[in-house]
């Protein structure tokens, strides 16, 4: 696992405070109320699968990345542990998604999404697709690369994990 790296600072600028950048400038401000709003705009149709956010989350890393260690899918989902476990109690009697044993680790259960999961997925993309365009709503093709390319940088100075 990687370490937290310190910032770099440039020492001829003082530290600003929170007030004098102000919320409207603040990236991680600004990240949450986008996933916020993201998640809010889905909810209502996640309710009507019996699904919910944290649900959604793991039913579409699986739908990427089909079979994952419960550690690593905490990770891809962005799920606390504690919660994507009562989650996956949840898929399981739901027969959304099934744990395996890991082959070659008897202490790790690895997480797959079945064909049900697959389809309650699949039924939810469309609206998933609608809310992420609407946030991409007159941002040209560079500029949205660009601004990719900025958050996986970004990712890649704040990540603990090596995936």
């Amino acid at each position: 696992m990687n370490e937290v790296k310190p910032p770099e600072t440039d020492k001829s600028e003082p530290l600003q405070r929170l007030g004098e950048i102000g919320l409207s400038n603040f990236p991680p401000y600004l990240m949450n109320r986008i996933m916020g709003r993201y998640n809010a705009d889905l909810r209502q149709e996640l309710a009507g699968l019996g699904l919910t956010t944290a649900k959604m989350r793991a039913l579409a890393v699986l739908a990427v990345i089909d079979t994952l260690p419960i550690s690593e899918l905490a990770v891809y989902a962005v799920i606390e542990q504690s919660t994507l476990s009562r989650s996956l109690e949840q898929l399981t009697s739901d027969g959304l998604v099934r744990r395996d044993p890991d082959p070659n680790d008897s202490r790790v259960t690895r997480i797959a999404i079945t064909d049900a999961g697959r389809a309650a997925f699949d039924q939810m993309w469309p609206s998933m697709s609608r809310v992420y365009s609407q946030m991409f709503h007159g941002i040209p093709a560079d500029e949205r690369a660009a601004f990719v390319a900025t958050l996986k940088t970004m990712l890649q100075n704040i990540r603990k994990h090596d995936f």
